[in-house]
């Protein structure tokens, strides 16, 4: 329990010992859900994003805008956004960002298939939406090389997201408006 992100050895103990005094069927059905969950959800071949179908309801959604793409790192942050209410395009999820510290390079991420979307050209823009850190930046430009010869807009959501800050923990209002008001991406580093 403990191996869990955000459970220490405390809470950890105080959720065995819960679960310990819970009737048998109830821990029987929480370890089924479990597995119920790890079999069931699969990874949307279009974005990337979890679903119980092979393509998730954003991207099968005829609503939203199909040539608007926000770029966001991980299912989280997908979470966030779509609780702004203010985004109608669809997502790519790129399952991480590019941190040679972490070993992580370009290969490892849901980058070369974002790259062939836009050569598909039913792409009219790009909204970068990573967090605001080094990693972040870098995905960002690494990305941003690849499809640059595109005739595509490039952008990025507005830095009222403060730098260093990740995009889960941002509160709805500022994240919202950051995607209302973002800004072409070669400006970003134009100014630097």
């Amino acid at each position: 329990m403990s191996q869990l992100p955000g459970i220490g050895k405390r809470t950890a103990l105080r959720l065995v010992l819960h679960l310990l005094k819970q009737p048998k069927e109830q821990t029987g059905f929480l370890s089924q859900a479990l597995l119920n969950m790890r079999e069931d959800i699969k990874f949307c071949e279009n974005c990337h994003n979890i679903s119980d179908t092979k393509v998730c309801e954003i991207c099968a959604n005829s609503i939203r805008n199909h040539h608007l793409i926000c770029v966001v790192e991980d299912i989280r942050d997908v979470m966030a956004i779509e609780n702004t209410g203010q985004y109608k395009g669809i997502y790519h999820v790129l399952g991480g960002k590019i941190s040679p510290i972490e070993g992580v390079g370009p290969s490892q991420l849901n980058i070369s298939s974002l790259v062939e979307k836009v050569k598909l050209g039913k792409v009219i823009e790009i909204i970068f939406a990573l967090s605001s850190t080094i990693e972040g930046d870098t995905t960002n430009f690494y990305i941003y090389k690849q499809i640059a010869e595109s005739e595509i807009v490039i952008s990025t959501i507005a830095r009222g997201i403060s730098v260093g800050d990740e995009l889960e923990y941002a509160d709805e209002v500022t994240l919202g408006r950051s995607i209302l008001h973002r800004v072409p991406f070669e400006k970003t580093f134009k100014n630097n």
